[in-house]
């Protein structure tokens, strides 16, 4: 039995074993579960919340199978991030929903070892990001696309109005049909507005943040020969000490090597920030709340507002999870 204190905005969460050198096969084999906070804040804004008919979670990886329809992610393994050739939503391939709300909520969790995702609706139609890895947006943003990397999750509404009974709407990832959203004779089921207020997340003060420590990551590597500040993993090491209830600039890089560069998507636990900017400007504004887990590019650096909330020792890591596995990951402590 184990109990905890939520002490959290509303947000959708999302949780994975984490054994060293077992973390990334556990997850492709499907140990990993969903979690929903609630608050007041959440709960006066009428938004979608009738699990399963108007709020659904979507919980996207890929996966192969072997001759016998099993996984085997020992076959399957891939040094820079293991894929699958099947794209599966909640466990199941090709699922749909039958719609009978004007509104509907998805909230989008990246669960794949290794692959980005790029959220859009067939046909280019628009859709709204309501929240981020770490709660809701200050209001949302109208998008056409979406992309997230593994560990980010997102929350969207998907206006259904000017579908027709019979009209199937297909939300896709990466070009392949995610869900099929059969549309019923629908009704509105809340009031929402896009333009509507939906939290009160302070603006950067970028005129202070020349007064706060610095701490620089740095990314590199490939396979086996990934890093962090030149360091690999050791359970038996502190890499960084932090004060509690202090904020830092984290200057995050990813640079690239003599075989070239790819994606690091980079998690902290325990702590949320906010980013500051993506190679020197300002970021888009579906990533201006709180989260966990960005995505860096090769040869991009984001600069991050972290806050030390809690006392503890933390891991930060790339979510490439077979990156992480190879010591692509660091320990920190808050006190």
């Amino acid at each position: 039995m184990i109990s905890f204190t939520v002490d959290q905005d509303a947000s959708t969460l999302w949780f994975h074993p984490h054994p060293e050198g077992e973390t990334a096969s556990q997850v492709y084999k499907g140990l990993a579960g969903l979690m929903y906070i609630d608050d007041e804040n959440s709960d006066s804004l009428n938004l979608p919340d009738n699990y399963g008919k108007d709020d659904i979670p979507l919980i996207v990886q890929d996966k192969s199978f072997d001759s016998d329809n099993q996984i085997d992610y020992e076959t399957d393994f891939y040094s820079d991030g293991t894929q699958g050739d099947t794209l599966l939503v909640n466990g199941t391939i090709n699922p749909y929903i039958e719609v009978n709300s004007r509104w509907m909520r998805y909230r989008i969790i990246s669960g794949s070892n290794s692959r980005n995702f790029t959220f859009s609706l067939k046909d280019n139609q628009p859709f709204y990001q309501i929240a981020s890895d770490g709660g809701l947006l200050n209001s949302s943003t109208k998008l056409t696309s979406l992309t997230l990397s593994p560990g980010e999750r997102a929350e969207i509404l998907v206006d259904t109005n000017d579908y027709k009974n019979g009209d199937t709407l297909k939300l896709l990832a990466n070009n392949t049909v995610a869900l099929t959203m059969k549309i019923n004779k629908n009704k509105s089921n809340t009031t929402f507005e896009p333009s509507k207020k939906l939290n009160s997340i302070k603006d950067i003060d970028t005129e202070n943040l020349d007064k706060l420590d610095r701490q620089k990551i740095d990314l590199k590597g490939m396979s086996h020969m990934v890093s962090i500040n030149n360091k690999q993993f050791d359970a038996d090491r502190i890499d960084l000490y932090k004060r509690v209830n202090t904020q830092e600039v984290w200057e995050v890089n990813n640079i690239s090597g003599m075989m070239g560069g790819m994606i690091h998507p980079f998690h902290i636990h325990g702590v949320q920030f906010q980013i500051i900017s993506r190679n020197g400007q300002l970021p888009q504004a579906n990533e201006r709340g709180w989260k966990d887990t960005v995505l860096v590019n090769p040869e991009e650096t984001v600069e991050l507002l972290v806050e030390f909330d809690h006392e503890g020792v933390f891991m930060y890591h790339c979510h490439i999870l077979e990156h992480e596995e190879y010591g692509m990951m660091g320990q920190m402590e808050i006190k």
